[in-house]
């Protein structure tokens, strides 16, 4: 089994090329949010850690948006809760497929979080800044006071991109990017 892990800008179509792969695919933000619909426990911890923000099972984004802009600190108090529940999610995901020939990775902060493992594939997913501010405005309910706080808690482009095994350039065309998916997978199984 083979690790390929997504990496790039906030809105650079990782969550898109990931699954054109057509491999199992760890795509954490889904796991997130399913936590925090499904994991009393999760719940139950955020709300100890912050009782005068959280109110009622589920979780809901907007009071998880409030601490974060009372506190920027916050988000990695977060973190700090939500990110083992979802390592272990990531164990048993590559448990379960392990006889695969590649799983997917779509972590954000996977170099962040040191998550990767020296024979990781690592493909940075590159695209004009101007088509992903396009990409956002088209997105409901999207912060962009929260993705300025995500992107500063991120490693600089330019190091995601050197510790990349591949880069593909993400033009938003869903042929082009099958065909460097496919380019890509017939190098990994040579």
């Amino acid at each position: 089994m083979k690790r390929i892990a997504l990496v790039g800008d906030i809105g650079s179509g990782k969550t898109f090329i990931s699954n054109l792969f057509r491999y199992p695919v760890f795509n954490a933000d889904l796991v997130v949010s399913n936590l925090y619909k499904k994991d009393k426990f999760l719940f139950k911890k955020i709300k100890k850690r912050f009782p005068d923000n959280v109110r009622n099972f589920p979780l809901r984004k907007e009071e998880l948006l409030q601490i974060i802009f009372q506190n920027k600190k916050n988000l990695n108090v977060l973190g700090k809760i939500i990110h083992p529940i979802v390592r272990k999610k990531m164990e048993n995901f590559f448990k379960t497929n392990k006889k695969k020939k590649f799983l997917v990775l779509d972590v954000p902060l996977y170099l962040e979080n040191r998550l990767n493992k020296k024979k990781d594939i690592i493909i940075f997913v590159e695209a004009d800044k101007k088509k992903i501010k396009q990409k956002l405005d088209k997105r409901k309910n999207i912060n962009f006071k929260l993705i300025n706080i995500l992107r500063r808690n991120q490693l600089p482009i330019k190091f995601k991109k050197k510790k990349s095994t591949y880069i593909i350039k993400n033009n938003f065309s869903r042929n082009t990017a099958k065909k460097n998916v496919k380019i890509i997978l017939k190098k990994l199984s040579k």
